[in-house]
């Protein structure tokens, strides 16, 4: 059974400048509090190294906020 999705198409990172082969889809918004200068409409396609980037810092921020609210 083939995939549907971009990602199974084999889409490109949406990170300006990259030309991997994007592995996860996340919402333009949820990134855009991040460092990267995403192209596209809604969706941004998120390569290996850049996922792990965006994770890494989305999860430093999520942190901050649950301590902030307790």
């Amino acid at each position: 059974m083939t995939g549907l999705g971009k990602i199974s198409k084999g889409i490109n990172c949406s990170v300006k400048g990259c030309s991997q082969t994007a592995v996860r889809s996340l919402s333009k918004n949820k990134i855009s509090s991040g460092s990267f200068e995403i192209v596209g409409d809604r969706r941004a396609y998120l390569c290996q190294d850049h996922y792990k980037e965006w994770k890494k810092s989305y999860k430093k921020q999520e942190d901050l906020e649950r301590v902030r609210w307790q």
